[in-house]
């Protein structure tokens, strides 16, 4: 089974934001998107709003394709989840002053709060994951609280400098992709990832699917968002 590979758009809305201008379309970068071969959409609707938009989500909801929709777990935005219904939301930390999202949540430490936020997109029909860092503990607790989903943060894979430091995230991977399986998550995986370093973490078995956003925008100011899909999709395989 090939992996699949969401395209995050958010800097397409970034680059709108610059100039408060209507384009470039989110939507329309959608719809390139899965013209390129990309299987879904990601998109993360922040607190402060710094690119996608509510409306933004609205309006890729009615697309025909899959939408995951990346949000912090707060009351807000558990109620836009469950009225715009996306078909997964991918719950992430979020810190006002972060350039990109800098690493997993902590699940054990907000167990709590986050069982009672799957619990309510849960019921709202709304497949859940929990952007983790690769660590035993997280993926237990990730399983405890109810996630039928995980997408292991692979930042610090994708930026180690050095090749043994690499290898050792690598395996760090691999590992807990093997464990989560064992307790009957199912696994994601994103950040960072490029054309150079994804194959490695697209021979990973049981990773389902791949999120990555930057990396393509940043080719299709090139080559165009389609074909800078459609290279993504050649490497993944």
């Amino acid at each position: 089974m090939s992996v699949r590979l969401g395209v995050n758009i958010d800097h397409i809305a970034t680059l709108r934001q610059a100039r408060l201008e209507a384009l470039p379309d989110p939507c329309a970068a959608a719809m390139e998107c899965i013209a390129g071969g990309a299987d879904g959409i990601v998109c993360h609707l922040r607190e402060d709003r710094r690119h996608i938009q509510d409306e933004d989500v609205k309006k890729l909801r009615a697309l025909k394709t899959r939408i995951d929709l990346e949000m912090v777990a707060t009351e807000e935005m558990v109620k836009i989840a469950r009225k715009i219904r996306p078909d997964m939301v991918t719950l992430v930390p979020e810190k006002r002053a972060e350039i990109t999202t800098e690493g997993g949540l902590d699940v054990v430490k907000h167990r709590n709060d986050l069982k009672k936020v799957v619990q309510k997109l849960q019921d709202a029909g709304i497949i859940v994951s929990l952007f983790i860092d690769p660590e035993d503990a997280q993926v237990e607790e990730s399983a405890v609280i109810g996630a039928k989903f995980i997408e292991i943060h692979t930042g610090k894979f994708a930026n180690a400098k050095k090749d043994n430091a690499r290898m050792i995230e690598l395996e760090k991977v691999g590992n807990i992709t093997q464990k989560a399986r064992m307790i009957g998550l199912r696994i994601n995986a994103g950040h960072g990832l490029d054309y150079n370093n994804v194959k490695e973490i697209v021979s990973i078995p049981g990773i389902e699917e791949l999120n990555i956003g930057f990396s393509i925008i940043a080719r299709s100011v090139f080559v165009g968002l389609k074909q800078a899909v459609v290279e993504m999709r050649r490497v993944i395989g």
